[in-house]
């Protein structure tokens, strides 16, 4: 199994799960600019898209967008619980905070990495970033420490991997000191730790 990534983009939500798993995996970081893997091969020939995360399987199948990766990962190791069971209102409740990290919370950074992007425009976005972490913020002010369930999952590993950005954005996370406390933990994490270091995101 290979994951395909960039280091510090969303991918990482499904390098942490990898990690979380205890199994084997390889990874190969794409320049997603010149669609070239580190490899040098035509990225697009593994991902049409062109964009991050795509895993491909042992048997050549690729798999891509994000919170499908994370659910395949999580459901083909169960052991290591990063889902709740399928059918259950609880994964539901997983599928849901999912599609709105994807379509909500992580595209709106969307115009903050566009170079062409004006002051005006960055603001505004990050005014919808902010937006968008209140709706988190007041979630987790019920005492939760994680976004769905009582344990951590595979939401949790997207959420940090989003949430991350802010410090690259000219985002203050301590606005919202419970969506903080969270992402602290799962950077405490081992998994996210190794992770993250493979990445060349902490020393």
């Amino acid at each position: 199994m290979k994951l395909y990534l960039k280091p510090g983009a969303c991918s990482l939500a499904s390098h942490i799960a990898l990690c979380e798993t205890g199994q084997p995996f390889d990874i190969e970081t794409v320049d997603t600019a010149s669609g070239r893997t580190a490899d040098g091969d035509d990225y697009r020939t593994i991902n049409p898209k062109g964009y991050v995360p795509a895993l491909r399987l042992d048997d050549g199948v690729v798999l891509t967008e994000g919170a499908a990766v994370l659910q395949f990962i999580a459901d083909r190791h169960p052991a290591a619980a990063l889902a709740p069971a399928a059918g259950t209102f609880e994964r539901a409740r997983l599928q849901e905070a999912l599609n709105w990290i994807a379509t909500e919370l992580h595209k709106a950074f969307g115009p903050l990495f566009h170079p062409a992007t004006t002051a005006t425009g960055r603001e505004d976005a990050r005014k919808a970033v902010g937006a968008k972490f209140d709706l988190v913020e007041a979630d987790l002010a019920d005492g939760r420490d994680w976004l769905v369930g009582e344990r951590f999952s595979v939401a949790d590993a997207y959420l940090f991997a989003v949430a991350n950005w802010a410090h690259v954005t000219g985002i203050e996370l301590r606005s919202w000191p419970h969506l903080a406390a969270l992402v602290g933990r799962v950077a405490a994490r081992p998994a996210a730790q190794k992770a993250m270091r493979a990445e060349g995101l902490i020393p």
